[in-house]
């Protein structure tokens, strides 16, 4: 699909691999008005962007209820959107199947800030245990200490991983970071993703965030099969809002081929989250 907003054509297929869905409808934590962003509002920006398919992700606004979740794949269309769900080892395994026939693939773990995570990590283990048969992976936002402080349990989960937000970094410090060597040894052990978004998450420096950029390209570069590419529409960090245009541009530069853009917005979506099949 060719978009002439950008300044590359966008491949047929296209996935947006990281974005929320937040509907102020659904009973939530009071901050939902805020950070609003409902599947129509996002369904005419990835027209005009191309992208053609996408992953929902929780969004901590509703906790472990996943209904604004579930409901935002039907509306979108479980052929063009998958979800990534917030649950804690409380579920049942019927309600987890539930959650798979309605499009969830994997759970999430937003735990860079403990302050004011949903889930625990001590949920973590138990829950990659019970979704390892189902296909299933953990998210994992986690900052680059975090990462380093569980590396025994991460390289032995059962189940695939993927990494959010660049492995959240030290900005500061870049690929130089200890958690980067990390990060590919995940990766090199052959069951690690990485999600590139959230530029603005890690930089020390602002837009066009170079910082990050470097991180992003140096990832790519080192496993262009494993890494995919996300948005974080509609942006509940920032109090000044991107540009979805800008951000998507990104995609240019950090996938600097066609062939790279390729694995990253449709053959690695599709093998990681299962489209097409």
């Amino acid at each position: 699909m060719e978009s002439s907003i950008l300044s590359f054509q966008m491949p047929k297929n296209a996935c947006n691999s990281h974005l929320h869905i937040i509907d102020p409808k659904y009973p939530n934590n009071g901050k939902a008005a805020a950070q609003k962003g409902t599947v129509e509002e996002y369904r005419k920006i990835a027209e005009k962007l191309g992208f053609e398919r996408a992953v929902f992700v929780q969004a901590k606004v509703f906790g472990t209820d996943n209904t604004c979740l579930t409901d935002a794949i039907a509306a979108y269309g479980r052929s063009k959107a998958k979800g990534i769900a917030v649950v804690n080892n409380s579920i049942s395994d019927a309600e987890l199947r539930d959650l798979e026939r309605k499009g969830v693939v994997g759970l999430r773990f937003s735990l860079w800030n403990p302050k004011n995570a949903v889930v625990s990590y001590e949920d973590c283990l138990p829950l990659a245990k019970r979704i390892a048969d189902m296909g299933w992976h953990v998210q994992l936002h986690m900052g680059a200490a975090q990462l380093l402080e569980h590396a025994d349990d991460l390289k032995s989960l059962p189940c695939p991983i993927v990494i959010d937000h660049m492995g959240r970094l030290d900005p500061a410090k870049g690929t130089d970071d200890p958690a980067f060597r990390f990060i590919c040894s995940l990766i090199d052990a052959g069951h690690t993703w990485v999600k590139l978004s959230g530029p603005y998450l890690n930089t020390t420096v602002g837009r066009p965030w170079p910082d990050a950029a470097k991180v992003a390209k140096a990832i790519a570069s080192y496993a262009p099969e494993r890494v995919v590419f996300g948005t974080d529409f509609p942006h509940t960090t920032e109090k000044i809002k991107p540009s979805e245009i800008e951000l998507t541009e990104l995609a240019a530069s950090w996938f600097p081929t066609a062939h790279a853009r390729e694995l990253a917005l449709v053959k690695n979506p599709e093998e990681l989250y299962g489209f097409g099949k």
